[in-house]
């Protein structure tokens, strides 16, 4: 009777073994099956701008971009909100008096309203050149497509020397799919040729680069310093020394001139420039770009659904998915994360305070002395250290994330930008 008891348990214990052994296989075999490269159900167009003709063959990413809509979260420095610089840092209402920064400076909401933030802002006006739309709207690529007879870069240099109204009727869709992507095998490619010359001046080729680096590639093509160079309004990136604040003087000063600026201060008196947003710029002198982590890493971290594993293209700061931006890698609690980078977000902008009060100052100093009767000869030295000053103040200011993507430079940029003010003064 033992002996049977025992057969028939065994016998059991086989058979829920075998059923739990189906039952996993069968999962396996579903999950390769999900996991399997997506066959393209529906053929796009080579310049298709549409990202919602995209969605039919990658629903989780359209799904996922649509995501961007959202604009009340928000992190202590940045988010997708119009966080209103002017009213945050009065400041900025004299650093760029003159200048249309000083009218309307608002932070971007996201890619995905791209589109309407330009047309809206007060910056915009008759005399505004078409080179602007050029990070705006995923029209932008076709339009130069179309100008150039495929040739982007012909297209390109067609379109700069237009007018914003004259191609406002063609850009109808925000920053999306063809901006990054070639339509039906999705490899990452550079639609703005602007970038391409500017790692030509690095030494570096499109076609040499890895996949990882075009991960964050695909971003400098707008994340980035940058300016329009002569009548023609080409976009150029100043990178022929380097890209760090200081060589980016050294090439307005070597290529343009002292004397050139992006306005005139009517307070100070001396030629300005003003830079963009240098995310790039200051991304690549940090610790996450030495170790080859990718802009995509953290703001398109990977999601996983089922056995998909896709790029999540909801782009947003890393502080409000941190489980799937930070601690991939730092293995360490959520609440640590953030208060390790609020931390160090919290010095750099105070360090950012001293340099505004400092720049402030300046300005008005030289204000003050052209008042009393200095020369324009007396005061060139001045004006020119406050245009060093506010350009070295402006590098970490302008960029996203409160000089989180390099702590170190961007401290190191705001001491020399006190320290340059300081000797305009005196």
């Amino acid at each position: 009777m033992a002996c049977r008891h025992v057969l028939r348990t065994s016998i059991i214990a086989a058979a829920v073994a075998t059923f739990l052994l189906g039952l996993l296989a069968g999962s396996i075999f579903q999950r390769r099956q999900e996991a399997k490269a997506r066959n393209v159900l529906k053929e796009i167009a080579p310049w298709e701008s549409d990202s919602s003709l995209w969605a039919e063959n990658f629903p989780r990413q359209y799904g996922a971009y649509l995501r961007m809509k959202q604009t009340e979260r928000h992190t202590r420095y940045g988010g997708p909100f119009p966080r209103d610089y002017l009213e945050e840092t009065p400041e900025n209402v004299i650093l760029f008096a003159g200048y249309g920064f000083s009218i309307d400076y608002k932070q971007a909401r996201g890619h995905i309203y791209a589109l309407q933030d330009v047309k809206q802002t007060r910056r915009v006006n008759p005399r505004t050149v078409a080179t602007c739309w050029t990070c705006k709207s995923s029209d932008v690529p076709r339009v130069l497509a179309s100008l150039g007879d495929g040739d982007l870069t012909v297209g390109a240099a067609k379109f700069y020397r237009g007018k914003f109204s004259d191609f406002e009727a063609e850009m109808k869709h925000p920053i999306g799919c063809l901006d990054c992507h070639e339509p039906n095998t999705m490899r990452l490619r550079i639609t703005r040729p602007a970038l391409v010359d500017g790692l030509r001046q690095r030494g570096l080729e499109p076609e040499q680069l890895s996949h990882q680096q075009m991960r964050s590639l695909v971003c400098a093509q707008c994340h980035v310093e940058y300016y329009f160079k002569g009548a023609e309004n080409y976009l150029v990136f100043p990178w022929k020394h380097g890209m760090m604040a200081e060589k980016i003087q050294q090439y307005y000063e070597e290529v343009e001139g002292e004397g050139f600026g992006d306005w005139k201060h009517p307070i100070s008196g001396g030629p300005m420039l003003k830079m963009q947003h240098p995310d790039y710029e200051l991304y690549s002198a940090g610790i996450h770009a030495y170790r080859d982590v990718a802009c995509a890493d953290c703001h398109m971290p990977y999601r996983t659904e089922g056995g998909m594993k896709y790029t999540d293209h909801h782009v947003q700061s890393p502080l409000l998915n941190i489980a799937n931006s930070c601690t991939i890698c730092h293995r360490w609690s959520e609440a640590e994360i953030l208060a390790r980078v609020e931390s160090i977000q919290d010095g750099v902008q105070q360090a950012r305070r001293w340099a505004e009060k400092a720049i402030v100052q300046a300005h008005f100093d030289i204000a003050a002395a052209a008042q009393a009767g200095a020369s324009d000869e007396e005061l060139a030295v001045a004006r020119k250290l406050v245009r060093q000053a506010q350009l070295r103040w402006d590098y970490v200011a302008a960029a996203n994330g409160m000089g989180f993507h390099a702590p170190q430079l961007s401290l190191q940029t705001l001491a020399a930008a006190v320290d340059i003010a300081g000797r305009c003064r005196v």
